[in-house]
């Protein structure tokens, strides 16, 4: 381009000295100079498309690599969700287990109590039972005596 622009000043001189000067000649330069620009254009939109691929290809690299740690996350995320199912299938069963035993000691708790409260009242039945004879008993050998003449 800078060739292109001497060679302009050149003619340019030229021109302005030389009454019988060529003006197609400008034109053949000024041909050259529109080629050069397009090339320049086509270098520049190749560079620039070079560089969009670039972005787009380091775009697609960070979404994979975002997919990738999202990806991990979520697995991890579902281990972590396992890990706590189980943890509380877990302590729900030990839970349940230990109501389970709560209840059954209470039922035999209260078998035990109900169990020793009728013993308590066979007992005092029987105690009472035992008090009532030995008194009639009593009562009927204080008679027999008393019959007999003989007092305590």
């Amino acid at each position: 381009m800078e060739d292109l622009i001497a060679q302009f000043s050149f003619l340019s001189n030229h021109a302005l000295q030389d009454k019988t000067f060529d003006p197609s000649t400008i034109e053949d330069l000024m041909k050259l100079f529109e080629i050069e620009a397009y090339k320049s254009w086509a270098a520049v939109e190749l560079e620039q498309q070079q560089e969009v691929e670039e972005a787009e290809a380091s775009l697609q690299e960070a979404e994979d690599y975002m997919d990738s740690v999202m990806e991990s996350a979520i697995d991890e995320f579902r281990r972590f969700e396992e890990e706590m199912e189980r943890m509380s299938k877990h302590e729900h069963d030990t839970l349940v287990k230990t109501a389970e035993s709560a209840r059954k000691m209470g039922k035999f708790m209260e078998n035990a109590a109900s169990l020793a409260s009728k013993k308590y009242i066979e007992a005092a039945l029987n105690s009472a039972t035992a008090s009532m004879k030995s008194a009639w008993k009593g009562i009927s050998t204080n008679k027999v005596l008393a019959d007999f003449g003989v007092t305590n």
